[in-house]
């Protein structure tokens, strides 16, 4: 009985995690809605992948694909990979510094039902963000669109798994980055490497043997080859380095990055929330007031 009534217990807990979880998540959608600043941004990245599509020319190699069809799809996985992996950790550190983890703290499965409510809305404006360029750039400059149900159906499970690869990550890098001033000068400089070596706006066989294995070690890689596979015509897959989709591989990829930022995400954030006091916000605060960051 008591095995049950723990086990009761804990599926409780759980439910009112999610349940939390998500209606914080929908208060913080609704937030970022209402803030035309943060909403120009996600519209500038849009705005700049359409005009990297009309600018680009000619076709991939060995093809009849237009070259501004494979940038495209690349350009997607970046949006969703940026999302991820800089907006999110940028996003938790500032909170950080105004004091939420503190009073995550001491709320019951604070932090569960935190890290849900985030990865809720950086999934959403993620998955918006990707329907509105493949939309726009499918009437503006005649792009791709999956063709038939095996293409919608691989473009679904690489956004999810993609997603779940490099969502729960940021959460972990954003829960020991310094602060936010710092955040971004330390997440882009890797993160636009990575842009450029994974293939995301140019044949990755075009780059050095060594440049592609190191490359393959990240998510961006395989999410912008899992979005050509679901974008492109199958005739593309040529200009791949192994020659086809590696569809399983993508899926393999992607689902260990998922699993080990899961192990980090949750463990690092109570571990940032357990170093927290009342008085290291409050000289934070202070600083960040003295230097004009913020209002005195």
């Amino acid at each position: 009985m008591r095995g049950t009534t723990s086990g009761a217990g804990a599926g409780g807990a759980t439910g009112r995690h999610w349940r939390a979880g998500f209606l914080r998540g929908g208060i913080e959608l609704r937030h970022l809605l209402r803030n035309p600043k943060e909403m120009s941004g996600h519209l500038t990245n849009v705005v700049v992948a359409l005009l990297l599509v009309v600018y680009v020319g000619g076709e991939v190699a060995d093809t009849a694909t237009p070259m501004s069809h494979l940038v495209l799809a690349g350009f997607a996985a970046y949006l969703l990979f940026q999302i991820g992996l800089v907006n999110l950790p940028q996003m938790l550190v500032t909170e950080r510094e105004e004091g939420t983890l503190l009073r995550l703290r001491a709320t019951p499965g604070g932090i569960p039902a935190y890290l849900i409510a985030n990865g809720l809305l950086v999934v959403t404006v993620a998955v918006g963000t990707l329907g509105l360029l493949l939309l726009a750039a499918a009437v503006v400059a005649d792009g791709p669109l999956p063709r038939g149900a095996e293409g919608w159906l691989t473009l679904l499970w690489v956004t999810a798994l993609g997603l779940l690869a490099v969502v729960p990550l940021g959460a972990a890098i954003g829960a020991v980055l310094p602060n936010p001033r710092e955040a971004l000068a330390l997440i882009m400089l890797p993160t636009m490497g990575l842009l450029v070596t994974s293939g995301a706006v140019f044949p990755i066989t075009s780059l050095p043997a060594v440049v592609q294995q190191v490359a393959s070690a990240f998510p961006l890689k395989w999410m912008a080859q899992g979005l050509r596979a679901a974008l492109l015509p199958d005739a593309a897959r040529v200009a791949e380095p192994a020659g086809s989709w590696e569809l399983p591989m993508v899926a393999l990829v992607l689902t260990g990055w998922a699993i080990l930022g899961f192990l980090l995400a949750i463990p690092l954030l109570r571990r940032a929330a357990r170093r927290e006091s009342g008085s290291r916000v409050s000289a934070r605060l202070h600083k960040a007031a003295r230097s004009g960051a913020v209002p005195a």
